[in-house]
């Protein structure tokens, strides 16, 4: 069993204590890591609109549906990975927490390879079915290309910030990001401004960086938690255990992945309306990332304390919890629409250094209507992240599947009729409708279930 009093220094028990104060000191660095994680792309996304010109930009963004694909799947793999790694640190199971970082060891290293082997075998004639235009094909390719041939950096970057993050050190993680953020902003500079490298030099920067930040954290890793690092006999790991990681990770890898597959075909139709549309919509998806880290912080902060509250068998603990990260979601999304209305032109137009008023009047819009729904889209974080930590698989990955029917329906009817208004609705229409049918199943069935103390033997 786990000591106790060892989550002093290096890990954060939040099983006990103010349930508030917890997330938020759990979520704020998780939110400034999240926000310099974005700056991967942005950065892409800034400096290549400015010294690549806008095709560059419309490069990037259509091949960015294929890359969010991938870069999900093996998030939602590792978060799986960890919201079991969180349950055994709750319960004080140190035996089996061991063999559990063992498990997602093996299988990170099993999926890498196949993932990375699958993309860029299939890659060219995935550009093709989404319809890639000609003029910007050859800088997409090269750009992408480059990515997935550093997915592995991406995995295990994951893998030890939600091994941290697992046992509440949520802090670690950023510093090292922030280091590895700005080494990527500066390796920009060098291969696009100095080297004139193009914008296979832009992904060459996200690699590096990402690498650097993976071993850091790595390195941190073995030199602080030697007590939590496998040992030899533990990567020989019981059957039911690979199963139960495996379940974990694959269920949230396929919640990630059948949401990004909609916007695989959704990328598809917005490619069909024209390089300066997809630039719009690559600029307007950018900022709005950014705008939504905040809520992504908070629901990754009431994921790992449902986990860890759900090992030691505090049920209403877990209830308190997911009200005060609704609350916190609400607050950020009234923010968020006051941002997005008043400062979205002005933000546009920094971005992307453009002039063109149907660019900017296109990521206006799309900016202005996800803004207004923001709210819905945070109760579904929160919901999504929390149900999986409990152990209810199906329902997540249901709602991801209305997602992936709206999406289809726009990409095939909608967007055809109406141009890129259609585009701009399908998102929202889905979080809405997602987030109304896991807030039945919660309030209904799962929060019953919950109530009669339904835990893991």
């Amino acid at each position: 069993m786990m000591k106790k009093g060892m989550e002093t220094a290096k890990t954060t028990n939040m099983t006990e204590g103010p349930t508030l104060p917890l997330l938020l000191s759990f979520a704020i660095p998780l939110m400034i890591g999240n926000i310099f994680q974005q700056i991967y792309n942005l950065a892409d996304t800034v400096i290549a609109g400015r010294f690549l010109g806008e095709e560059a930009i419309a490069a990037i963004g259509a091949v960015s549906a294929i890359y969010s694909l991938l870069m999900n799947a093996t998030w939602g793999l590792n978060n799986g990975y960890c919201i079991v790694l969180s349950r055994y640190f709750g319960a004080g199971d140190e035996k089996r927490f061991k063999k559990a970082v063992a498990a997602m060891i093996l299988l990170n290293l099993s999926i890498s390879v196949v993932l990375t082997v699958f993309s860029l075998s299939f890659l060219k004639p995935l550009m093709r079915m989404l319809h890639t235009p000609d003029d910007i094909f050859a800088q997409s390719y090269l750009y992408i290309a480059i990515i997935l041939a550093g997915l592995v950096t991406t995995v295990a970057y994951n893998a030890c910030a939600g091994y941290l993050r697992a046992m509440g050190n949520s802090k670690i993680p950023l510093y090292f990001l922030i280091f590895s953020s700005l080494l990527n902003l500066t390796l920009d500079v060098l291969f696009i401004v100095v080297m004139k490298s193009g914008i296979g030099g832009t992904a060459l920067a996200t690699v590096i960086a990402q690498a650097v930040s993976a071993l850091l954290c790595g390195g941190y890793i073995f030199r602080k938690y030697k007590e939590y690092i496998p040992e030899k006999t533990d990567f020989r790991p019981e059957a039911d255990l690979l199963q139960e990681m495996f379940s974990m990770g694959f269920s949230m890898a396929l919640m990630q992945a059948v949401y990004s597959v909609g916007s695989v075909i959704l990328q598809r139709a917005i490619n069909n309306l024209g390089t300066a549309v997809i630039t719009a919509h690559t600029a307007s998806t950018r900022i709005r990332e950014m705008i939504m880290l905040p809520m992504g912080a908070f629901s990754g902060a009431g994921s790992t304390f449902v986990g860890q509250n759900y090992g030691a068998r505090k049920y209403d603990r877990i209830v308190e919890g997911i009200r005060k990260v609704i609350g916190m979601e609400l607050v950020w999304s009234l923010i968020s629409i006051c941002l997005s209305w008043l400062f979205g032109r002005m933000i546009v137009i920094w971005m992307t250094g453009t002039t063109d008023e149907s660019v900017i009047a296109n990521a206006l819009l799309n900016l202005k209507v996800s803004a207004v729904c923001f709210f819905p889209l945070g109760v579904l974080f929160v919901l999504r992240n929390s149900m999986q930590a409990m152990g209810h698989k199906i329902l997540p990955v249901l709602s991801s599947s209305i997602e992936l029917g709206v999406k289809v329906l726009s990409a095939a009817v909608i967007v055809p009729a109406v141009g890129y208004p259609g585009v701009v609705a399908a998102e929202p229409v889905t979080w809405c409708l997602c987030a109304v049918f896991l807030s039945v199943f919660y309030v209904t069935i799962g929060h019953q279930k919950q109530r009669n103390r339904v835990f893991p033997a």
